[in-house]
């Protein structure tokens, strides 16, 4: 008799349940249970956006004329403030009407660009490690991931000379992410020269994800898309959650040429309808932030939280680089674990505090951790006594 067991799609044998999805429910449990978890591990910034962005959103949202379905293209008010958003701060001039789009965050940029640009059976170089994103979507719609080192040796650049020794003939796409996530490693402008000069010799279309070049960087702040000719062969993605501290939001940008952004309207105006006016006139407000707003929001604060976070890290006995960037700490454990999470199950469930293990950014990580700096300081105070007391 023919089987008609309910069954999901083959395509989901090929992922697991995003990991902080399933470790968040472990921790909402023990919360349940009185355990009071400090959590460390999600990178989602937890002050407000800017009064002014939150005074126009709320302005709008009480017009009776701002309810309705929105252009998939986005508001002309947002695109002209994410042109002059990278004409401020990256010297990048870009044409609003054609060269911008904005998306509903990243994670769905990465969704529609693979599907622009991706066959099944095409491959895609991931940065290991890197944002699982890059993999599990790829994975989802059919392509091979083909994963390209990152290593402490080499400044968690990538190896272009390895690079070349691959076979790259059915390789479509490659992620890059600078200021890099998980490992802090900043943007270098030597990096991304190279990257242009790789993505037009092997006609392979360069995707950087842009969303930390504000975190913790008192330096200039860079884009892939300053290198001449990288328009034409490469895809540059900027988030509002963390620079603006909008994750809920779910506001970004992708900047790319007309060409490249006309191809991906074909996917994204078949999928959602655009976002909320009233969202998309407070992101155009918050693109007008001024340099002490930033200054405070993007380093003052995340300055004394990370001094809290090399404590903690110094107290478990990890080393870790101090030139580091961006709202994460990333340490590599003492030897005398045999893997990461002998570390931080013990720091969960005997210090009541929820650090990422580094294993989930891909086998470079396995012998790492990462601290978010998305806490309050006396947050980070109680995690730190209660790390020293748990005598780990």
């Amino acid at each position: 008799m023919e089987d008609r067991t309910f069954k999901p799609a083959d395509r989901l044998s090929t992922v697991s349940e995003y990991y902080f999805s399933t470790k968040l429910k472990e921790v909402a449990r023990l919360n349940a249970e009185g355990q009071d978890i400090i959590s460390l591990a999600i990178g989602s910034p937890d002050m407000p956006p800017s009064a002014e962005t939150i005074e126009v959103l709320c302005q709008q949202a009480r017009r009776p004329d701002t309810h309705g379905y929105q252009p998939t293209i986005g508001t002309p008010e947002l695109r002209q403030a994410m042109a002059g958003f990278y004409k401020r701060w990256y010297g990048v001039e870009l044409n609003p009407a054609t060269e911008i789009q904005p998306l509903i965050g990243s994670k769905e940029g990465i969704l529609h660009v693979t599907l622009t640009f991706v066959n099944p059976g095409d491959e895609v170089l991931v940065p290991n490690p890197g944002y699982p994103t890059y993999t599990s979507l790829s994975k989802l719609l059919g392509a091979k991931i083909v994963n390209y080192d990152l290593t402490p040796e080499g400044g968690w650049q990538p190896d272009f000379d390895a690079l070349e020794q691959m076979d790259l003939s059915h390789v479509k796409l490659m992620w890059t992410n600078y200021p890099n996530m998980p490992t802090g490693a900043k943007a270098r402008r030597e990096t991304y020269e190279r990257l242009v000069d790789f993505a037009q010799r092997h006609k392979i279309i360069v995707v950087n994800d842009n969303p930390y070049s504000f975190i913790l960087n008192e330096g200039e702040k860079l884009s892939l898309l300053q290198v001449p000719g990288a328009k034409e062969c490469c895809i540059e993605f900027n988030s509002m959650s963390k620079s603006h501290n909008m994750p809920g939001w779910r506001i970004g940008l992708l900047a790319t040429n007309a060409q490249f952004i006309q191809w991906l309207l074909k996917v994204k105006s078949n999928i959602d309808s655009g976002t909320f006016r009233p969202l998309q006139l407070a992101a155009a407000q918050a693109y007008q932030n001024d340099d002490a707003w930033h200054w405070q929001a993007n380093y003052e604060t995340y300055a004394q939280r990370r001094h809290m976070a090399e404590d903690i890290m110094h107290t478990l006995g990890c080393q870790f680089d101090t030139d580091q960037v961006g709202m994460f700490l990333w340490g590599r454990i003492p030897e005398k674990y045999k893997n990461v999470e002998d570390l931080t199950e013990q720091v969960l469930h005997k210090a009541r505090v929820f650090i990422a293990p580094g294993f989930i950014f891909g086998s470079n990580g396995s012998r790492y951790i990462r601290i978010s700096l998305c806490a309050k300081e006396e947050k980070f105070q109680k995690a730190l006594e209660r790390i020293k007391a748990a005598n780990i």
